[in-house]
């Protein structure tokens, strides 16, 4: 780190902004395969929390490559700077108090890890959006694995790169079982729960 830099300190504290918007803040951080409903879930929870006048925003995988990290491929070097940069963005929005749900397959334990430690222990919440493979493919909204599976994507995570289950995530949400409504609601009750809501 460049030694000439110092962190300036603000004159308004998170505690004051979560006193300010009534609710903690912290990220939900969905993690999946393509196609396991990572967004959908995302932006249903949003809508429903906004709704409650909760502040809330969506940081999804493909938005953010059109912009933040535009920069970044997906080799696993970039997927793991593409995940560093996220958790730090995520920081950013959880000192404003606002909830940040982040929508990337983030397939690595390590990178997830790296995240979490980014953060306070009350501000990291893991939420495994689990879909089997073979569903995700037949889902397969945006005809990646199509393209994975005809060589047109090298490193598509599923087919020839891999993605490693969360290994003590706090929900596991099941979508091969569960509607975007169920979903939603156990995520919701689940905060609820800890009082984060």
């Amino acid at each position: 780190m460049e030694k000439n830099i110092t962190w300036h300190a603000s004159e308004v504290h998170v505690q004051q902004r979560r006193i300010q918007n009534a609710h903690h803040s912290f990220v939900i951080w969905f993690t999946g395969l393509s196609g396991s409903g990572k967004s959908t879930i995302a932006n249903e929870l949003a809508a429903q929390l906004f709704s409650e006048k909760i502040s809330v925003y969506v940081l999804d995988g493909d938005n953010i490559r059109h912009g933040l990290n535009s920069d970044l491929g997906f080799s696993e070097l970039d997927r793991t700077e593409n995940i560093r940069r996220i958790a730090e963005v995520s920081k950013l929005f959880i000192d404003n108090g606002t909830i940040a749900i982040t929508a990337f397959i983030s397939p690595f334990q390590e990178d997830r890890n790296q995240a979490r430690a980014i953060l306070q222990n009350d501000e990291f919440i893991e939420v495994y959006i689990k879909c089997p493979l073979d569903a995700c493919e037949e889902r397969d909204p945006k005809g990646l694995y199509k393209k994975a599976r005809n060589g047109e994507i090298k490193q598509f995570t599923g087919i020839d790169s891999p993605y490693e289950e969360p290994v003590n995530p706090e929900l596991v949400i099941d979508t091969a079982k569960l509607s975007i409504g169920e979903s939603v609601n156990s995520i919701i009750a689940y905060l609820k729960t800890r009082k984060f809501i």
